[in-house]
């Protein structure tokens, strides 16, 4: 057998053998350089006309004198005061389209991911076909789809349904255009599509097998939907209500063109504060408080929603 002997330790005329640097790694600084055109973008288009419109909103002053820095903040108040109903309008309408945006995507989206076979392309293209054409051409259809002599107040006024709307409150009389449930469609066909694709993507994700294996534990089709297909799709569904109830709540097309003086949603009176009234403080104020209301109930959705893989 042999034994290991420690070395003896260098003495003081023993010259030792300098430590070898560690190599230098070429080209780290590279993931900085690729991303230092999105940083620049993101500060020249987001964040410095975020500060600008911050320091706009707690200026005062008048169009005429120009307008100073005063860090006068009742302008927040003022504003929420005067036009919290248009706040909370806007909060309905597009909680009201999502809402109808997720029970009209979600059956579609589960089609084309599992059920569309060759048909899936076709479908796909279907759902993004809006897409080929402008915002504003989209919502100005259905000033003809929702006109009074057109198809759809046909057939709501001869299955008695139009009685049961204006009891709601969501239409006026015999008329569909110009009330709440025209500015609701608007913004759900709008939106739509945004609902669909995040849907269709989580969905797509899931593995058969799982759909197999509860079929082989005897659970019956919903008790499948409910326990595996629903749950495994709710990144899709947190992505989708995302993107179809932050740009419906700041919407101001739909309500301009579908609806009237009592559909008006917050973003129809910023567009007016900023290009009719010239009140700019007042309009930076209202798109401040809308940003941070948006940002703290998608927040709170976020947490009780209880996911963080988003799509």
């Amino acid at each position: 057998m042999s034994t290991l002997t420690e070395a003896p330790p260098p003495t003081a005329g023993t010259p030792q053998t300098p430590e070898k640097k560690a190599p230098r790694r070429r080209g780290r600084w590279t993931p900085y350089w690729l991303l230092l055109p999105g940083i620049l973008w993101l500060v020249i288009f987001f964040a410095l006309p975020m500060i600008y419109q911050a320091s706009t909103s707690v200026q005062t002053g008048s169009l005429e004198e120009g307008y100073k820095v005063t860090w006068h903040f009742a302008t927040y108040w003022d504003a929420f005061g005067e036009y919290w109903p248009q706040f909370l309008r806007s909060v309905c309408y597009a909680a009201a389209a999502t809402v109808l945006c997720l029970l009209l995507g979600y059956p579609l989206a589960y089609l084309i991911a599992f059920r569309a076979g060759r048909w899936r392309n076709l479908i796909m293209v279907l759902v993004i076909a809006p897409f080929f054409t402008s915002f504003l051409i989209r919502t100005l259809a259905w000033k003809t789809i929702l006109a009074d002599d057109g198809p759809v107040v046909g057939v709501l006024h001869s299955l008695h349904l139009l009685d049961v709307t204006d009891w709601l409150g969501w239409t006026a009389g015999d008329r569909v255009l110009a009330t709440p449930l025209a500015v609701v469609c608007g913004l759900t066909y709008n939106f739509l599509p945004f609902m669909i694709l995040p849907l269709y993507t989580s969905l797509e994700r899931i593995d058969g097998r799982l759909h197999e294996a509860a079929g082989d534990l005897y659970a019956r089709p919903f008790t499948t939907f409910r326990k595996v297909t629903f749950p495994l799709s709710m990144p899709g569904v947190v992505s989708g209500t995302l993107l179809t109830f932050i740009p419906a709540a700041g919407d101001y097309v739909n309500a301009e063109l579908l609806g009237s003086t009592d559909t008006r949603m917050i973003g129809n009176v910023i567009q007016t504060q900023f290009l009719r009234i010239l009140d700019y403080p007042t309009a930076a104020a209202l798109s401040f408080i809308l940003m941070a209301a948006i940002l703290f109930m998608v927040t709170f959705y976020i947490r009780r929603a209880g996911t963080e893989d988003l799509v």
